[in-house]
């Protein structure tokens, strides 16, 4: 059995994927930790112990972050927005103002990064932070990432658009079912075939800069009069601000869509103790990914509204991406960008899994999760195996338990809002960390009213939420507040837990909590916390 396991393993070994060309070798521009913040129990080099190695390039990280942010929201929320704000030209304007408060953020995340580059996404920054009390931080994020971390929409979103392209009619269990099929693909794919996932993620995102550069260039062939079926293709643009709304909660809903478009510039600190060079290679891939799809973005936008005006895409009865294709190259167009839609869904689904199992293998390492050895293992191809399925269980609840429709938007939701808290959280512990720790070592600074603007603006979309819409009625049946209200609910029972874990239980029990390190047999380093009786 071993020699078996040994054999399967020897292809993984430090190896690099097909588009990564630098060398292994290559000297590492990881700060001293002795010029370091202190974050979390272990230290930077038990935290890249074990797993993988750090077998990705910049390719492969620029990738990751392209696949993340190009979903499936481009390809279907430009006409929503623009019905919401009222006008071309305010839709314009809302997805460039979207593009900088992400430029923002991730600058912020840049100097973060840079500065303490580890994987697990938020966690080391909030550790480094909020040092007390103890373990509170890590553990309501840990709360935030593990139960409002899954993958379902994604997964729904490629079985839907699959079974348009095929021209079926298919029941809501057969959707299901199709579903479940691709994030059970995307699970034993990166457990068991941890390289080739990552050349697939890569292919697959270019094949999303493919299909919208595509749309770009047509768009640009219909503005120069190429199609006889759009007969005038600057409707759109004449009187671009006539009927703006005026309503503050149409603009703040109509923003929440643009940035979930743009979600996923932080993805790369979710892997960074995978990443050669990782500061290098963060200062570059980071802009350069969010980039391409900012750019590539307002174009398609542009493109869009030269093949329809913005009553005829809401009157349309499908996705923007849908009737500039039909519109365009008739139905046979609409089903191929169904099929791309599809693809990129599935890019979606395996670039979130494969960076949301490392968080959730980070968080184990602490000891925060119960049972923290068996779910920290990289047992036994290198990738985090437990970590995955930790990402799969909330994913797989999800889409066979929650009714398709209100229900099923109001998770969604749910999932969104908790992420708002911890980045507000983020950035002001990032103006802390510029008080309390001046002197650490810092290969990116950014420019200070930079991360204002992103504080102001994390601010005001924690508050939009609970401004009364016009009607009163949000987009589920459900109370507009409710789901604001249960996504803190979930963070205040993470302080709870903590409460009972790390203080009531130990007080009634006559024990304190000791971290012991220890090593697991894949080299994975992990903390446990073992009960030490008090006399």
């Amino acid at each position: 059995m071993t020699t078996l396991l040994e054999t399967l393993k020897r292809p993984f070994a430090n190896s690099r994927t097909a588009t990564d060309t630098s060398s292994a070798e290559e000297p590492s521009d990881i700060p001293n930790e002795e010029h370091s913040p202190h974050v979390g129990e272990l230290a930077l080099s038990e935290t890249a112990a074990g797993g993988l190695g750090r077998h990705l390039g910049l390719f492969s990280t620029t990738f990751l972050i392209i696949g993340r942010i190009i979903g499936t929201g481009i390809f279907s929320t430009p006409s929503s927005i623009t019905e919401s704000v009222g006008s071309v030209g305010a839709a314009l304007l809302l997805w460039v103002l979207g593009l900088l408060l992400s430029f923002a953020g991730l600058f912020i995340w840049l100097e973060l990064g840079c500065m303490i580059p580890r994987s697990g996404g938020e966690k080391p920054y909030l550790e480094a932070a909020y040092k007390h009390p103890r373990l509170l931080a890590t553990t309501v994020f840990a709360t935030q990432a593990v139960f409002l971390g899954f993958t379902a929409s994604g997964c729904i979103v490629f079985a839907s658009n699959i079974i348009v392209a095929a021209g079926h009619t298919a029941t809501e269990w057969q959707e299901r079912g199709i579903a479940i099929a691709v994030i059970t693909f995307v699970t034993l794919l990166h457990t068991f075939f941890p390289n080739t996932g990552v050349r697939g993620m890569n292919v697959i995102g270019l094949i999303k800069i493919f299909t919208l550069c595509f749309i770009v260039v047509t768009g640009w062939a219909v503005l120069g009069g190429a199609s006889s079926k759009v007969p005038d293709p600057n409707a759109s643009f004449r009187n671009a601000f006539a009927g703006s709304a005026t309503s503050g909660n149409l603009y703040a809903t109509a923003l929440f869509k643009v940035l979930n478009s743009y979600t996923g510039w932080s993805n790369a600190a979710n892997i960074l103790n995978e990443v050669r060079n990782p500061v290098r290679t963060l200062k570059i891939a980071g802009p350069l990914g969010l980039g391409i799809c900012g750019v590539l973005y307002l174009l398609a936008n542009v493109a869009y509204f030269a093949v329809g005006t913005p009553e005829q895409l809401a009157n349309s009865g499908i996705t923007v991406g849908s009737y500039f294709m039909s519109k365009v190259f008739n139905d046979a167009g609409s089903r191929a960008l169904s099929v791309l839609v599809a693809i990129s869904a599935l890019g979606n689904v395996m670039t979130v899994t494969f960076a949301q199992a490392r968080v959730n293998q980070e968080l184990a390492k602490e000891g925060v999760i119960p049972f923290p050895r068996f779910w920290a293992s990289s047992w036994p191809f290198g990738s985090p195996s437990a970590g995955l399925l930790l990402h799969f269980i909330p994913s797989f609840i999800v889409i066979v338990a929650i009714p398709f429709g209100d229900a099923y938007d109001f998770i969604l939701d749910v999932e969104g809002y908790p992420s708002s808290v911890i980045n507000l959280f983020v950035v002001i512990g990032f103006f802390w960390l510029r008080h309390s720790a001046p002197h650490v070592a810092r290969p990116f600074r950014v420019w200070w009213p930079v991360a204002v603007f992103y504080l102001a603006a994390q601010c005001f979309l924690l508050i939009a939420p609970f401004l009364r819409p016009p009607g009163g009625k949000g987009d589920t049946s459900l109370p507009y507040w409710l789901y604001p209200v249960v996504g803190i609910a979930v963070l205040c029972s993470a302080v709870v837990y903590w409460a009972v874990w790390r203080k009531v239980l130990p007080w009634l029990g006559r024990y304190s909590l000791e971290p012991v390190h220890e090593k697991l047999k894949d080299g994975t380093r992990v903390v446990v916390y073992r009960k030490v009786r008090r006399e």
